[in-house]
């Protein structure tokens, strides 16, 4: 059975994975209401990582006899300045994330939940990706500044981008 403070932890980021994707469904918004097909398939993918994100915290709880509890969603921004301020954006975003799943980490620690320090790390792993690649996105507007020719091909190369198969972790 489930700690109940565990079980609020992970209730309390599955409504944060909810809004996670709420931003970045209006950032993608922005990037195709700007032309920018690549950038915006790279928002997409986004969206459905956090959406899967919050579907294993939801599997995860009711496999450990507890109670998914969602909450109302906060509207995101919808104003946004440049692709570099929207990646400046994510990344932050995904640093609150980072601490957010630390947190919950710590907690299973000290209650000695073991199932749910073993089941968290695959989230700890996941937030190094998610800061490493917005990470790089953000310092490669920096370098192209406003060069269009630059902006082309990075919203070219983001458009490969696809999910990820099966990078749900495995139950306790």
């Amino acid at each position: 059975m489930i700690d109940s403070r565990i079980q609020d932890a992970i209730n309390d980021q599955l409504n944060f994975e909810l809004y996670s994707a709420y931003i970045y469904y209006s950032m993608q918004s922005w990037f195709e209401n700007q032309g920018m097909g690549g950038f915006a398939n790279w928002m997409a993918v986004q969206v459905k990582e956090e959406m899967s994100h919050a579907q294993i915290m939801f599997d995860y709880v009711n496999e450990r006899g507890g109670r998914v509890y969602l909450k109302g969603i906060e509207g995101p921004n919808n104003d946004w300045e440049s692709p570099l301020h929207i990646f400046q954006t994510a990344l932050e975003h995904e640093q609150i994330v980072t601490g957010r799943i630390n947190d919950i980490m710590e907690l299973a620690q000290e209650i000695k939940d073991h199932a749910t320090v073993q089941w968290i790390q695959w989230f700890i792993a996941e937030q190094v990706e998610e800061e490493d690649s917005t990470y790089k996105i953000v310092q490669q507007l920096k370098l192209i500044g406003d060069d269009r020719a630059g902006l082309y091909l990075l919203d070219r190369e983001l458009a490969k981008r696809v999910p990820e198969q099966n990078p749900a972790p495995v139950g306790p």
